[in-house]
């Protein structure tokens, strides 16, 4: 059997030197952080990424939800004069055909397993 040597994108070794772990938390009303059961041994003493997962029917939780973001009146004014530049620039008027530019720029990238 034949190996494929596929390309590692930078960064991708250090996701698989990764262990997840399971475990119960307390958040304190100041927002700390306390892990509620010792760790495994082979977890050492300094700084590591977490990832905090809290349920919605959490206690303390009450349903709440983060708040979805909403645009200011001035976000909006920006958004549009932005809009409007562009469109002043017309950056796709040499296009008389788009679905033949698209086809003439359009580059195929080698996908695996294809020959």
């Amino acid at each position: 059997m034949e190996e494929l040597a596929l390309p590692v994108p930078a960064g991708w070794d250090k996701l698989f030197r990764m262990t997840t772990l399971t475990a119960e938390a307390e958040i304190d009303a100041d927002g700390r952080v306390t892990i509620a059961e010792p760790l495994p041994g082979w977890v050492r003493a300094g700084h590591a990424r977490v990832l905090l997962v809290v349920d919605d029917d959490a206690q303390g939780c009450a349903g709440q939800r983060r708040p979805k973001p909403e645009a200011t009146p001035e976000m909006i004014a920006r958004r549009k004069k932005a809009l409007a530049s562009v469109r002043r620039l017309n950056p796709y008027r040499d296009i008389a055909d788009p679905s033949a530019w698209q086809r003439e720029i359009r580059r195929d990238r080698p996908l695996p397993f294809r020959d």
